[in-house]
């Protein structure tokens, strides 16, 4: 399943048009793939100087958004997603993680599309599911305007200091 959405993220006057396309594991190419993987690592391992296992074996099960440059195919932002599993194999909840902007483009605003994109699928796809990530912990007031809220104490995960958050699902939202 490649499925682009429209209309693609707003961007700056100056700025590359961009595109957005959810991805299977499958669906993405070797240059997407090689592009997705560049990108965490070199923000997640490199930038943050965190030695940690980037490729974790649970990209196959997750679904990728991809944003990206319309003419240069350069790679803007990525999250993945996870289905919610039922107990006891899981929390009955959604999952976004890997959320990474490219540094040319943090503050445009791109990181915050992202996030609004990764809300929306899940609240398309799993209404009845509540949304949970794991947040770098000086990510907090940024999840918070996205309605995500604190659901844990501070831990340190591969030595940066991250807290769980969750999003109360679609439906329940538009109930209240």
């Amino acid at each position: 399943m490649l499925r682009r959405i429209d209309p693609p993220p707003a961007t700056r006057a100056g700025r590359p048009a961009l595109r957005a396309l959810w991805c299977d594991f499958a669906d993405l190419d070797i240059y997407r793939l090689h592009a997705l993987l560049r990108l965490r690592v070199d923000v997640f391992v490199v930038e943050q100087e965190c030695a940690y296992p980037e490729i974790d074996g649970r990209d196959p099960d997750a679904l990728h958004l991809l944003v990206e440059e319309e003419e240069s195919g350069n790679l803007a932002a990525c999250l993945r997603l996870f289905a919610p599993l039922p107990p006891p194999e899981g929390d009955g909840h959604c999952h976004l993680g890997r959320i990474v902007t490219a540094p040319a483009w943090r503050g445009t605003g791109l990181g915050a599309t992202l996030l609004e994109l990764g809300i929306a699928e899940c609240s398309r796809a799993f209404p009845q599911a509540d949304i949970h990530l794991a947040a770098q912990a000086h990510l907090r007031e940024f999840y918070a305007r996205f309605g995500f809220m604190t659901v844990s104490d501070v831990y340190d995960e591969d030595g940066i200091p991250h807290i769980d958050m969750r999003r109360q699902c679609a439906a329940s939202l538009s109930m209240a």
